[in-house]
């Protein structure tokens, strides 16, 4: 079924289309921090992980729960009004209660190594959640007639776009996505992140993201994660199904000169690439 059939207009259409690639963004860029992080914490790399556990948090506050916030404020309100959506947006909503609930045990954490379950239950917690949002309460938003979702997404990224978070209080709103990867890539990079020559870096492995087995509309998002959680200094690598040329195109027009790219392997069946951040 096409998204045109699940709309009452062609505006509706568009904005139901927008609303599940924000979804992907959001869902991906969360699986490929939890990714790093795990991945930090099996191989006992202390130091990685911490940072990127900081930044994961930092990911949440100003990004998954603000979201999480607007779409109460905007969406939520003309769902529940519908007796097919009443009980679902309660679910919902109360799904949103978890995931403050989690990302303030992320906060609390002691070390990663006790971050690594609650980071793991709030990505499939959160990816059931958006599927949801995207196969239920988006399309009966966008068919209802008297409904303009594309309204109500305006208002919501509007609210996401001019609101300021306040660190883990929930409600709180974010700013836009490239302020947040700005702001994060700050806090990620403390310490000499390998830069002075000390070494520190040098004497933990590069972390590995395998995106074969990402779900193909997550993949470029995830990546883009992983990335944000990569110190200045220090490099992960990538195995990829194929040569992902478009990808690191939309890398370089996403952050211009700021990582390097060496291929270790090419192919048949798997594509490797060292991605360092200068």
């Amino acid at each position: 079924m096409s998204v045109l059939t699940l709309a009452s207009n062609p505006q509706d259409a568009t904005a139901l289309e927008g609303a599940e690639a924000h979804h992907a963004r959001l869902a991906g860029e969360l699986a490929g921090r939890v990714k790093m992080l795990l991945t930090a914490v099996d191989r006992r790399e202390p130091s990685a992980a911490e940072k990127i556990h900081a930044g994961l948090v930092a990911f949440c506050d100003r990004s998954l729960l603000p979201h999480a916030a607007a779409e109460e404020a905007a969406l939520y309100p003309v769902a529940h009004g519908m007796p097919e959506a009443r009980l679902l947006i309660e679910s919902l909503i109360g799904e949103h209660r978890c995931f403050t609930a989690l990302v303030d045990a992320l906060r609390a954490a002691p070390n990663p190594a006790g971050a690594a379950a609650d980071a793991r239950a709030l990505q499939v917690l959160f990816e059931e959640h958006v599927a949801k949002e995207n196969g239920l309460v988006l399309p009966l938003l966008a068919m209802a007639p008297e409904v303009s979702l594309a309204a109500l997404l305006a208002d919501m990224y509007d609210r996401l776009a001019n609101d300021t978070p306040a660190k883990g209080a929930y409600g709180t709103q974010g700013t836009g996505e490239g302020q947040d990867v700005q702001e994060e890539r700050t806090e990620e990079t403390g310490g000499c992140g390998g830069a002075c020559g000390c070494g520190a870096a040098e004497e933990e492995a590069e972390p590995e993201l395998d995106v074969r087995e990402v779900p193909h509309a997550l993949r470029h998002a995830t990546v883009f994660g992983a990335l944000d959680a990569v110190p200045a200094g220090t490099a992960m690598v990538l195995v990829a199904p194929h040569d992902p040329l478009p990808l690191l195109a939309q890398i370089e027009q996403r952050s211009p000169g700021v990582f390097s790219v060496e291929y270790l392997e090419r192919g048949p069946e798997a594509w490797r690439l060292r991605l360092s951040h200068s």
